[in-house]
């Protein structure tokens, strides 16, 4: 292994995975990583590993460090992360911060100690600040303070793309970052009060649907500003870049489209069925104004998003219909 300092990045472009390559998918029970394991199936990659938290708690160091010693893999996906939506964020800050630092650290630690050829970690777009210039660049990261709801979230995933940023400098690993814009679609999380706004929807509505209710109330006032990637297109970009790019600078993962969380509540509302009237609590918090990516870099590689927004949350709502038991999740 290299242990020299490495002041510039050495480009590995072109070096793509085999499709016999060991590769390892953290967080494949998640939405994420089981999309990934989708992906990289659908693709022709055979020799996947996956664990169980039953199986592998990536909060400990020592069960960490012995799997990987075992196992070697040459690949890793690192979609495992502790998630919620504004709620959960809120009330468990210190539980946000400490879960994904360390999962991460463990995770990306191990895998630069037993050679791992490459290494992908998944962020989040909350990591930019709270008004960044939109569309977000991945240069503005670090710029100006990050909205306070998700904080801990944010600072926890921040760490975890610079430690790999530092690994490339320092060791001349090739592990490289992706930050997504809002997701949703199969194996979501439908929690009443753990979940992201669009499943949250697809379950508002559908239960006003079934109980025959006139009115749903819903958060804010409707003029937020969101972005949505279909997590099979994530996937699919995931297993891209994992094959033709390497940089120390994150990649953004979305579609440049933004539509307002009242335009969003009713496309939710009309897939679902639902036909009564959708009324605003302007008491409860907004969340940051506005979260556009700036899709460019991934373009100029050659990838771009192929889910529609309403066509995405019909699968969503699909999912969700065939899979009642998530919603209790």
């Amino acid at each position: 292994m290299n242990t020299t300092t490495n002041n510039s990045f050495p480009s590995r472009e072109g070096q793509g995975m085999g499709l016999n390559a060991k590769i390892y998918v953290a967080g494949h029970r998640g939405m994420v990583g089981s999309a990934i394991v989708r992906e990289l199936q659908k693709q022709g990659y055979t020799n996947i590993i996956t664990r169980t938290h039953k199986e592998l708690d990536l909060c400990r160091q020592d069960q960490v460090e012995a799997f990987f010693a075992a196992e070697k893999p040459e690949y890793v996906f690192l979609a495992a992360a502790k998630v919620g939506g504004i709620i959960a964020n809120q009330n468990a800050l210190a539980d946000f911060m400490y879960d994904n630092m360390i999962l991460e650290m463990n995770v990306i630690h191990a895998a630069w100690k037993n050679g791992c050829r490459k290494l992908e970690f998944l962020g989040s777009s909350c990591i930019y600040p709270r008004m960044a210039p939109q569309p977000m660049p991945e240069s503005c990261l670090l710029t100006s303070e990050l909205e306070k709801t998700n904080e801990a979230y944010a600072l926890a995933k921040i760490s975890g793309l610079k430690y790999c940023e530092f690994l490339n400098r320092q060791y001349g690993t090739d592990y490289i970052s992706v930050m997504p814009t809002n997701l949703y679609g199969a194996n979501d999380n439908y929690h009443p009060e753990h979940s992201h706004v669009l499943p949250a929807l697809i379950r508002r509505f559908h239960e006003a649907k079934v109980a025959g209710a006139e009115s749903v109330t819903c958060w804010g006032d409707g003029s937020p500003l969101r972005e949505f990637l279909y997590v099979d297109d994530l996937a699919n970009l995931c297993v891209f870049l994992m094959n033709n790019y390497s940089g120390n600078e994150t990649v953004n993962a979305g579609t440049g489209k933004e539509l307002t969380i009242k335009a969003l509540t009713e496309l939710v509302a009309k897939v679902v069925g639902y036909q009564g009237r959708i009324e605003w609590d302007t008491t409860r918090p907004n969340g940051t104004p506005r979260k556009l990516l700036d899709v460019s870099k991934a373009t100029k590689l050659g990838w771009t998003y192929k889910t529609e927004l309403e066509d995405g949350i019909r699968l969503a709502y699909q999912d969700f219909l065939e899979n009642p038991m998530r919603a209790e999740r």
